[in-house]
């Protein structure tokens, strides 16, 4: 089953290995390489990248130039290639190679018997402990584009591209050229390819491993690539600098894995490269697109088989909204609380607004609704109580919300109203000829908008604004009545997904708060969620909660972040998600609240088409003026109909 599911995402699979080199000894390099090799196999790699020179050493010094050391590298490639006619990676090596009278530091790539291309480096330091430039040419200058090798010819240039099929195209840029004003991999990103490896030879000193992790970061998210990066280690000469060992793998900004640095006995990173994402990143890229690449690059097509493999070796989150570290997590906090509540204060202080006026029901969203505005206030230098909180219990408003609602304003220290509604509702109800008895959408949604009436009067009577309290994930799963909790004056909560609130809601309690205000918060994350439209079971229990209807909001969440966000397929979506959510909920659930997401994601569009005025605060938003562009009277049946293919495959 699980071979299936990671089937079905378009992955690829890249171990970056600094091995036990020993400087000028090829044989043993190359056995390190082959057993290095063979340990990636096990793991079902599709491509090893090794470090710059890895056949030879990068330290040798002028005997780089000597004839027996250089006919002895090319005989290792010869083996690395002989040997790899029965194994199924696509292995990427080091080594120097004479064409003429010149001398190259070169990358080969070599798969099943045959060495594919090679790549010279382009950019050659010659500063403090890199000397370069005093024995090898650079790439720019090649005449050549092919070179022999024992009677084989095979591509020689910077222009090579290695096509392995599903999108999965690797460009190859060696050590400098990375730390380069324009780096090679742009050109080679614009030109096709996915993956971009750098075999190195980096050394160790205070400070460079983190500058190193983040230029390997920046390139990889530049240029909506995975970037692989191997760095030669310990094993070079240490007589004046020690080398790092440093493996990376990154992917489009996204850290996947990274080694230890000066492993004596030798480190490497692996992980599986999203290439579905990739292409989604860079078609949704305003820019990508625009840079005109000059001259041609040459694709070399190689045909690769990809091992199936039972693990999955790349980050996976059930919840892709809230960071799993606590100090991230803690930051992303603070971030989004100080972003919501700059945006209302501004917007309370253009518009001339005395009041912010909020429904608190005791709830979830209202609760940090209001701490966004007491926070807003606290910008602007006025009072909590230039906040006024309402509360409107109804036919289905329990004694713990309400007793919530009136706490929390108490703690917080906002202007507080009590205003029921269940008589205006009957009477409403009386005017259009509606039975009370009959709880259908028009009992409920009376309700909503009667609550929105009294706020908008409210407001008015005070000189204020509306603060509207619904979410992110309500408006993905158009969980919200139309004209109703649906309407504001300015939507704080709108950018912020459920489990984002959950995570903030927390994060406050034990940060920020009182702790009386904790005991409260504490309270309210621990209740149902429930709209408390419906009148309360005879035990005073709620008839209603939400996510009994619509299933858990972690899950549509984790929908809404993969199909919105990522721009994933239905059928990569589906997977993931039984992969994340496994031992919680069966593929069956997950499933069918895949089916709910999907219809109710497409047919709500007309209330986010509506939708007020609301703060950004992450990747994803529904706004359809900054986000999402998407027809009202859209269909949803091609993703129905992928939707009931996926489930017949992914059984």
């Amino acid at each position: 089953m699980r071979s299936r599911l990671i089937g079905a995402l378009n992955l690829c699979r890249i171990a970056a290995v600094s091995p036990q080199l020993r400087v000028a000894d090829v044989h043993g390099n190359v056995e390190q390489i082959l057993q290095w090799t063979l340990k990636a196999e096990s793991q079902q790699a599709d491509v090893v990248l090794f470090p710059e020179l890895s056949i030879t050493g990068y330290t040798l010094g002028d005997v780089v130039r000597w004839p027996d050391l250089l006919v002895h590298a090319s005989e290792g490639l010869v083996r690395i290639a002989e040997w790899s006619r029965h194994h199924s990676p696509l292995i990427i090596v080091g080594l120097p190679l004479a064409v003429q009278t010149h001398l190259f530091n070169c990358a080969a790539v070599i798969h099943n018997g045959t060495i594919h291309g090679l790549v010279p480096k382009t950019y050659l330091p010659s500063k403090h402990e890199f000397f370069d430039h005093r024995w090898f040419t650079s790439g720019r200058h090649a005449t050549h584009s092919h070179v022999s090798i024992n009677n084989t010819t095979a591509p020689f240039g910077t222009d090579l591209i290695f096509d392995l099929g599903d999108d999965c195209r690797i460009g190859i840029e060696i050590c400098e050229d990375l730390w380069a004003v324009e780096p090679p991999s742009g050109g080679l990103s614009q030109a096709g390819a996915t993956i971009i490896a750098n075999p190195s030879a980096s050394n160790a000193i205070v400070g460079k491993r983190a500058y190193r992790s983040s230029l390997v970061q920046s390139q990889a998210a530049r240029c909506y690539a995975a970037y692989a990066y191997a760095s030669s280690g310990p094993g070079e000469s240490t007589a004046d600098t020690v080398f790092s060992g440093h493996c990376i793998i990154n992917e489009c900004g996204e850290p996947l894995s990274e080694s230890e640095q000066l492993r004596l006995q030798g480190a490497w990173a692996i992980a599986d490269v999203d290439m579905e994402r990739i292409a989604a990143e860079r078609m949704r890229s305003s820019t990508f697109s625009q840079h005109v690449q000059g001259g041609d690059h040459r694709h070399i097509r190689i045909q690769h088989s990809r091992l199936p493999t039972e693990t999955l070796l790349r980050p996976l989150t059930s919840k892709p909204f809230v960071p799993e570290n606590n100090e991230h997590r803690a930051e992303r906090c603070a971030e989004i609380l100080s972003i919501q509540a700059t945006a209302l204060a501004m917007r309370m202080q253009r518009v001339g607004a005395r009041k912010l006026v909020l429904g608190l029901s005791g709830g979830l969203d209202s609760t940090w609704a209001l701490i966004v505005c007491a926070e807003a206030c606290g910008a602007l230098g006025i009072a909590p109580s230039a906040v006024l909180a309402v509360t409107m219990p109804g036919m289905g408003t329990s004694e713990a919300s309400l007793c919530h609602a009136t706490e929390l304003a108490t703690k917080v220290g906002v202007e507080f109203r009590n205003i029921p509604i269940a008589a205006s509702v009957l009477q409403h109800f009386m005017d259009i000829g509606h039975d009370k008895d009959n709880h259908n959408v028009v009992y409920e949604n009376a309700q909503a908008r009667e609550r929105t009436q009294i706020l908008m009067d409210v407001a008015n009577t005070v000189n204020g604004i509306v603060v509207g309290t619904g979410d992110l994930s309500e408006l993905a799963l158009g969980w919200n009545t139309y004209n109703g909790d649906h309407m504001s004056m300015y939507g704080v909560n709108s950018g912020v997904p459920k489990t984002l609130v959950q995570s903030l809601v927390s994060w406050y309690a034990t940060q920020r708060a009182t702790p009386d205000l904790r005991v409260v918060l504490e309270s309210v994350l621990a209740a149902p969620i429930s709209p408390e439209l419906l009148p309360l079971k005879a035990d005073g229990t709620l008839e209603q909660q939400t996510e009994d209807i619509l299933g858990p909001y972690e899950v549509h969440d984790f929908f809404l972040y993969h199909m919105v966000r990522q721009e994933r397929s239905v059928r990569s979506t589906a997977a993931l998600a039984i992969l994340a959510f496994e031992g919680r909920y069966s593929p069956e659930q997950l499933y069918a609240w895949f089916e709910v997401f999907i219809t109710r994601f497409w047919s709500s569009q007309f209330k986010r088409n509506a939708m007020p005025d609301g703060v950004k605060v992450g990747s994803v938003s529904l706004s359809p003026r900054t986000d999402l562009r998407m027809p009202t009277d859209g269909s949803c049946e091609v993703y129905l109909s992928e939707f009931n293919r996926t489930r017949a495959i992914l059984r």
